[in-house]
């Protein structure tokens, strides 16, 4: 299998911690879509990543979609919780994980505009929804060992990846101060080999 990916994009660092955290072995391929010279489009019609290209040719897109494949390509710590409803409350955590970090890339884009192109108001839509979204995780998370309470699945990758997406484009979101409990959380995550080992780069 090969991972088609940048080392910034929290989507593709979420597959590669679930890779790591089974012990899967995949080759990793940089690239960025924004770069002129991109191939993203010939596996993804979209144009976005991460892009998971199986060994039969079949290309898997989406972060969501990619990593439930892995989670069943081998039974190997699974990340997703077997009983059914457990599961879907992991989902919802990943979907607001995603969420903070659509906002936060989307801010980030619109800030690479001219200044006069940026759309002030858009900016402030996209903050107020990290704020909210930094809210109810932290409530949600309250004082339990990880997100779905004594044990490590996917909802605490998604949150990490989403905490470390702002630590790198956002550091002044002072989301350790304003929620110590989340501060914890990524103290914690951050002791983990398939957190340290995908750290992006600064």
């Amino acid at each position: 299998m090969k991972l088609i990916a940048s080392l910034t994009s929290p989507f593709a660092r979420k597959v590669r911690i679930v890779l790591a955290e089974k012990h899967i072995e995949c080759e990793l391929q940089i690239d960025v879509p924004w770069d002129a010279d991109t191939h993203v489009p010939d596996y993804n019609p979209l144009g976005k990543i991460p892009v998971l290209l199986m060994d039969d040719g079949t290309a898997l897109y989406d972060s969501r979609v990619i990593v439930e494949y892995l989670d069943h390509a081998t039974p190997v710590r699974n990340v997703f919780p077997k009983e059914s409803r457990s599961r879907i409350l992991a989902k919802r955590w990943e979907a607001l994980g995603d969420g903070i970090c659509d906002a936060a890339a989307t801010i980030f884009l619109e800030q690479k505009r001219p200044v006069p192109q940026q759309n002030p108001e858009w900016i402030a839509r996209q903050t107020q929804k990290i704020h909210r979204g930094l809210a109810a995780v932290a409530t949600d998370l309250g004082e339990h060992s990880w997100c779905m309470g004594d044990n490590f699945t996917l909802a605490d990758i998604a949150v990490g990846c989403a905490l470390g997406y702002l630590d790198l484009r956002f550091p002044h979101i002072a989301w350790r101060e304003n929620h110590p409990n989340l501060g914890r959380l990524a103290t914690k995550l951050a002791e983990r080999a398939s957190f340290s080992s995908t750290m992006p780069p600064v």
